[in-house]
């Protein structure tokens, strides 16, 4: 996307189908996790928003799917999200697997309550 969208909407509208399901359902997700937040676009991309910060981004590319920043954690929410990293802070979900929505949810409830 060479233009930054100015929705949520416009940002998912501008993937194939079968991204855009994807990528509304790890938007509905969030938003089931943290259902006090706030969409916007930032970078470019979507991130949901809690009393006026930016909590949780996700986003579409070629290949994958990725939601930003990974918090820290134990060590079994760190064996879990193991499989997924990709540098520090970023978590890669390839498009020819199953998305771990219930780990997506466990990021953004984990994010949410850094404050």
């Amino acid at each position: 996307m060479a233009e930054e969208p100015a929705t949520v909407d416009a940002y998912i509208a501008g993937f194939p189908p079968a991204v855009r399901d994807r990528l509304t359902e790890i938007r509905e997700v969030i938003h089931r996790a943290i259902p006090a937040a706030t969409e916007a676009i930032s970078y470019k991309i979507p991130v949901f928003r809690l009393d006026g910060r930016n909590v949780v981004f996700f986003a579409g590319w070629k290949d994958h799917l990725s939601v930003y920043p990974v918090p820290e954690g134990d060590a079994e929410f760190e064996a879990a999200v193991a499989p997924y990293r990709s540098g520090r802070g970023t978590l890669k979900f390839p498009l020819d697997r199953p998305v771990p929505y219930d780990l997506v949810a466990g990021v953004a409830v984990r994010l949410a309550q850094r404050g």
